[in-house]
């Protein structure tokens, strides 16, 4: 566990839609003292607009997420504060009136295609990487995930990606690219990644695997 003189160590993991960010997440989850908090979770509550309204948001772009309240979150568990992350309905663009409590961990990780786009959270991390995965197999995966997941069409899947995904990851995602400290390829398998963030861990005070 983290010593208690220690700052919890704040991994970004970002990269378009469908690169395997999560599942780089969930990974280094499971073999650290570790927590996952998705920026998806701080999409604004739109539930003031019609459906119509609401269908026409580009969730695509940072104005969409209210990173000032993931900072804060941030902010309160390097406090050594618990914090409540919004659930999200993706299905309606609405936020629930639940929440997930979360405990403050030795090493913190977000992840997201916008978390390296805005200062505020960038400054954030103490390790930034980027997930880097062509668009055809992005687009298949998110075609399966939305669909799955979360309640959606195929055609308004496609639409969404030709219309908002696409255009925002080359304006706000993208150029990110090179903000990272290490880069990573999406369609290889994360063993080696893994290990390479596991054994830069290692190296950190008050900072072990499970």
């Amino acid at each position: 566990m983290i010593q208690t003189n220690c700052k919890p160590y704040i991994l970004g993991i970002a990269g378009g839609t469908g690169a395997g960010k999560t599942t780089l997440a969930q990974t280094l989850v499971n073999r650290l003292d570790a927590t996952c908090i998705a920026h998806d979770s701080y999409y604004r509550d739109f539930s003031h607009l019609s459906s119509d309204d609401r269908a026409r948001i580009n969730f695509d772009h940072p104005n969409a997420l209210e990173t000032d309240l993931l900072v804060k979150h941030l902010n309160m568990l390097i406090r050594g504060e618990s914090i409540a992350i919004p659930i999200y309905d993706f299905a309606t663009h609405t936020r629930t009136t639940k929440t997930l409590r979360i405990s403050p961990q030795p090493i913190i990780i977000v992840e997201g295609i916008l978390i390296f786009a805005e200062k505020i959270l960038r400054n954030c991390f103490d390790l930034k990487i980027f997930v880097d995965t062509p668009p055809d197999i992005r687009l298949i995966r998110r075609l399966n995930r939305d669909i799955t997941e979360r309640g959606r069409t195929p055609e308004s899947v496609t639409q969404q990606y030709l219309n908002t995904v696409a255009p925002m990851h080359n304006s706000f995602v993208e150029p990110t690219r090179k903000l990272a400290d290490l880069i990573f390829l999406g369609d290889h398998d994360h063993t080696i990644a893994t290990n390479l963030i596991l054994g830069h861990l290692q190296t950190l005070p008050g900072h072990v695997q499970k």
